[in-house]
């Protein structure tokens, strides 16, 4: 495999591949986002308003169990493009998959939603890692340009995340789009179905944009086969010390003492990134459920579907991400060790779904101000930026280097977990019990400000388990 790392021509002077996997991710998020922002409000509407009619406790599992699964599937995703068919292959079969996903949950069955889950989970294992991997691909080791890339590549998730709430949930939502289904002749309940195909209609336009471009993606979407690792010259006879060596190999611990130890201190971190996402996913379901049942939906008159407060979170991370990036280099040397920087995730997490306390209990006089949610995503959101990009880059500096693949992998089955139990505690909320929702909401704050405090008294002690590593 040849990579030119010098190839530019494309956003902001990086290789033209970039622009092709931003827009493309950017429609995948597109479709997964707006499907996801209307999935649980969905499984709990009621059969004669179109949904399933299904309970918050099954709804919560069957999110959950979705969630989990498309992290999980990324595994033999980027399993199935090491050994059989390539990056470039693997995201447009991916991709493919996906748009057929979100066309079959168009169709009003049972059956169909969750085959159509069942499509989105195996397609987005093929896309996910392996769009990742190729975007690592269009640089060199030492291309300076790298990090960039990948924020740039990183605004683009953001800006599919932030378009496709409002755009899906408009469709399956709004009461006046309802009104013109049915003066079209058409049953309004059928909006769900219309909301699931626009996120469909997403994903093709990311298809088309990459089957357009999809050349430019040659010399990073093949397989990487044998032959192109370049393999270390035998030594010569002159150079052999003992005919022995030939014959008895020396034997080599599984990991050195220093990579046990680095690999103990990501244990610990990936205990708290599974306890993170399980509190910081509640966005999706009982959140999202609060936001419909219990909220206000309107700012000075203007009324908008609850959906749409789905796309505050990306909307955040892209105002702040910048932010964040200059705090770290200007504090430099000072600046907190990676530890430091998850246990103030995990605070900033705990102090966001604290906010939903007074806010659980105020409902119970009727629906509450939308600028309850809008202040808890912005808190939450600065714990993910203090702890999601910094354990995504301390898992690649900690694994050792035979395992780095491996390693990722354990940090999406944490992600896994995390979404599973998010969706198991969001069973537990009761929109209609002010009391319930409080014990919840402040249950789980409890847990993250614990651990919070736990992983500050912890970071000594792992900052010496790390070693070189900040």
């Amino acid at each position: 495999m040849t990579v030119d790392p010098k190839i530019g021509g494309g956003l902001g002077g990086h290789p033209k591949g970039l622009n092709v996997l931003f827009f493309t991710e950017m429609w995948e998020r597109f479709s997964y986002y707006g499907m996801r922002a209307i999935l649980i409000l969905f499984m709990i509407a009621a059969v004669k308003d179109g949904g399933l009619g299904f309970s918050q406790e099954q709804a919560g599992r069957v999110y959950g169990d979705y969630t989990m699964w498309v992290y999980l599937a990324s595994l033999p995703g980027g399993l199935i493009a090491d050994k059989l068919i390539g990056p470039r292959k693997a995201i447009l079969t991916g991709g493919i998959i996906i748009a057929l996903g979100h066309f079959t949950m168009a169709i009003q069955s049972l059956t169909t939603f969750y085959a159509g889950m069942m499509l989105i989970i195996v397609g987005t294992g093929l896309l996910k890692p392996n769009i990742s991997t190729m975007v690592g691909r269009l640089y060199g080791p030492n291309d300076t340009r790298r990090d960039a890339g990948f924020s740039i590549y990183y605004m683009g998730i953001n800006i599919g995340a932030t378009l496709s709430p409002i755009v899906c949930g408009f469709l399956a939502q709004n009461k006046e789009f309802k009104l013109f289904l049915a003066k079209m002749g058409l049953p309004p309940e059928c909006s769900w179905h219309i909301g699931f195909a626009a996120a469909g209609v997403g994903m093709c336009i990311g298809l088309v944009h990459l089957l357009m471009q999809y050349k430019l993606l040659d010399h990073v979407g093949e397989r990487v086969k044998p032959g192109d690792i370049t393999e270390a010259k035998p030594a010569s006879a002159a150079e052999t010390t003992s005919p022995l060596d030939s014959v008895i190999p020396e034997k080599k611990p599984f990991f050195t003492g220093d990579e046990w130890r680095k690999l103990g201190a990501l244990g610990v971190l990936l205990l708290f990134n599974t306890l993170f996402w399980a509190v910081y996913e509640q966005g999706g379901s009982s959140l999202n459920v609060f936001a419909d049942k219990n909220t206000q939906t309107s700012i000075f008159g203007w009324h908008f579907e609850s959906s749409f407060l789905q796309g505050l979170q990306p909307i955040y991370v892209i105002a702040l991400a910048p932010v964040f990036s200059w705090l770290w280099i200007k504090l430099a040397e000072r600046q907190p060790s990676s530890p430091a920087k998850f246990a103030l995730g995990l605070l900033f997490l705990s102090l966001g779904i604290l906010i939903m306390v007074p806010a659980a209990l105020l409902s119970a006089g009727g629906q509450v101000s939308v600028f309850f949610l809008v202040t808890v995503y912005l808190v939450e959101t600065l714990g993910e930026l203090c702890l999601s990009p910094v354990g995504l880059s301390t898992a690649t500096k900690l694994a050792p280097r035979r395992f780095q693949s491996l390693t990722m992998a354990a940090w999406f089955v944490s992600n896994a977990i995390g979404n599973k139990m998010a969706g198991e505690l969001s069973r537990y909320f009761e929109s209609d019990v002010p009391t319930a929702m409080a014990y919840l909401f402040g249950g789980m704050a409890a847990a993250t400000f614990i651990a919070a405090a736990l992983l500050f008294a912890l970071t000594p002690k792992i900052k010496q388990l790390m070693g070189s590593v900040k």
